[in-house]
């Protein structure tokens, strides 16, 4: 997946790809940076052909607070 610019185009803007055996654990993680920083929310998981876990991506603004 390519990242687009402007989702890093300012300081403290991230995109997260998180990796795991199962998809309740990607969603644990994505639920739990929800309570620190605003977030895409938890995004559509996916599987690579030939690789271990499962996959997510998850865009977040560390600059500001949930909910914000």
């Amino acid at each position: 997946m390519d990242i687009d610019e402007q989702h890093i185009g300012e300081p403290g803007l991230v995109v997260l790809d998180v990796t795991a055996t199962d998809e309740e654990t990607v969603a644990a993680v994505m639920e739990g940076l929800q309570q620190l920083w605003a977030t895409s929310g938890v995004t559509p998981v996916w599987r690579v052909p030939g690789e271990a876990g499962v996959r997510a991506r998850v865009y977040a603004d560390t600059r500001r607070p949930p909910g914000a």
